[in-house]
Formats: structure tokens, C-alpha cells, sequence
């Protein structure tokens, strides 16, 4: 009899009872796109569309020993790193991580929630560049978060191309800048590879407030694709294709009284089963 095998991603990431950001939004993706979801709790947020309210830690060892027990039996195709808010957080996920065998790792810094609140200790950013940058195949900051790390004003277009080869210089193997937060009519990401400039990705931005949580969702697209076998430009192309049409499938609805969710499930793929060999 063949036995099969779905392609698995690890999500390490903090949480939202909403439902529309975290680890929850990581693993609608997940499994809209035909993946296996296995998950690592690294802070508790406590949250809404409207806001955070209040961030309650997890103990790195409970941290340390989720992505233990998840990788000693469902070892993944990629992983998906979001919010990591501490430094011993930040050395926790990365020495834990060492002990097993490198996969693709695409790191969402969270940095600041959609609603503007800051998400993250001052001291951690330099433990991110140092340890977590090195490890992290590509890296997803949005305007707000490439300000932080390029330290500098991004607001236009121009800002974000300077911020990008800064952040470049940071020592990341791949970028994508994410202009979600640009007022003009189109929106334009920068993705910066191995190769020398950029490739930009257009889309027309929508007049909705319904983007909660759409940085999760796009690294975990990204992670997704990956572990179907995708290219790392393949696989930006895609999540970001499926990125624009969860938000304009759930622009016209009302969940919550502030920034809505995104529709993650308007076309959810089967579990893809591939062949053991």
C-alpha cells in the first residue's frame, strides 16, 4: 500500500483571539494552501480587530521545548517565525532550532501591530539582526517595521528602496519590503534577492480596513509554497497573489468593530498528499 506524506510548516509565532493575525491567521494559511500546520506559542497577546490590550510572555523553556516536540516527530518543510518580543526569546528559538537540521525559515519581524501598537522591546532588535537574520531565509518587514530596522523615515517609495539596500547590508539572504501601508492608488513591494536590485510586485490597494493580520498571512503563504517545492521568487509571487485576493474577498465584510480579518479560505486547496519514497 503507498504512504503518503503532506508537506508540513512549523509556525513559531504569538497568538490572537480574534482570528485574524498570529498563529491563528498562520494557520488558516496554512491550510488554505494545502499544508500541513503544525504550531510553537512564543507570547500571548491579548487582542482584538480594535487593538492590543496587553502582552502576556511565554517561558522560553515551554518555547524551547514546543519546537522540540514538534520536530522530533513532524519534522517540516519550512517554518514560519512571527513575533519573538524578548532577546532570550530571539536565543531560545535560535540555539533550539541549531539542534536539528536547517530548513527554510521565513521570519515575519513583527514589530508593530496594524493598529500602531508597538509590539516589541527596544534591546530585542539587535539580538534579531545578530542571531535570527542569519538564519532566516528571507524577511518580510512592512513600512513601520523597515523604519525600525533601516533606522529611518519610510513613508514613500523612494524611502523604502534606500531602506531596502540598507537593511540589505544587515546581512539577510532575502527581502520582501512590503508597501502595504503607501497612500497612493497602487501599492508597490520591493523584493530583494541574491542578485543585484530589485523585483517590485503592484497591486491596487483596496479601500478597506480588513487587513488585520495580512503580514502573517503573507510569510506564512511564503512558507507555504516553499515547502510545495516552490522557488523563493515563485513562492513571494504567489503568497502575494493570494494575499490580494483574501483581502479583496473579505473587503466588504464586517467582523469586529475595528481593522477586520482577511477571507483566508475563498479557495481552499486539499491537503496535498505526496508519495513517500
Amino acid at each position: 500500500m503507498r504512504q503518503y506524506k503532506y508537506p508540513s510548516v512549523l509556525t513559531i509565532a504569538g497568538f490572537d483571539g480574534s482570528g485574524g493575525a498570529g498563529i491563528q491567521a498562520d494557520i488558516k494559511t496554512i491550510s488554505a494552501l494545502g499544508c500541513y500546520a503544525t504550531s510553537v506559542l512564543t507570547a500571548l497577546p491579548v487582542q482584538n480587530t480594535q487593538g492590543v490590550r496587553n502582552i502576556f510572555s511565554i517561558p522560553v523553556q515551554a518555547v524551547s521545548e514546543q519546537i522540540e516536540s514538534i520536530l522530533d516527530d513532524i519534522f517540516p518543510e519550512a517554518i514560519k517565525i512571527g513575533m519573538v518580543h524578548t532577546p532570550e526569546l530571539v536565543e531560545t528559538i535560535v540555539e533550539t532550532l541549531a539542534k536539528y537540521k536547517k530548513v527554510p525559515i521565513v521570519f515575519d519581524p513583527v514589530m508593530v501591530a496594524t493598529s500602531g501598537h508597538r509590539l516589541i522591546e527596544e534591546e530585542t532588535i539587535q539580538t534579531i539582526i545578530e542571531k535570527l537574520f542569519p538564519i532566516s531565509d528571507i524577511i518580510t518587514p512592512n513600512m513601520d517595521e523597515a523604519s525600525i530596522l533601516a533606522n529611518m523615515e519610510v513613508k514613500t517609495l523612494e524611502d523604502m528602496k534606500i531602506a531596502g539596500k540598507n537593511i540589505k547590508k544587515l546581512g539577510c539572504k532575502h527581502i520582501l519590503l512590503k508597501g502595504g501601508h503607501q497612500t497612493t492608488e497602487k501599492i508597490t513591494s520591493l523584493f530583494y534577492s541574491n542578485k543585484e536590485g530589485f523585483q517590485t510586485f503592484e497591486s491596487l490597494k483596496l479601500n478597506t480596513k480588513n487587513t488585520h493580520g495580512s503580514g502573517c498571512t503573507l510569510s506564512s503563504a511564503i512558507a507555504s509554497f516553499i515547502a510545495q517545492g516552490k522557488s523563493m521568487d515563485r513562492a513571494v509571487a504567489l503568497a502575494q497573489n493570494y494575499v490580494s485576493e483574501a483581502i479583496l474577498e473579505g473587503s466588504n465584510v464586517q467582523t469586529g468593530k475595528g481593522n477586520g480579518p482577511l477571507n483566508h479560505f475563498f479557495n481552499p486547496q486539499k491537503l496535498i498528499k505526496n508519495e513517500l519514497v
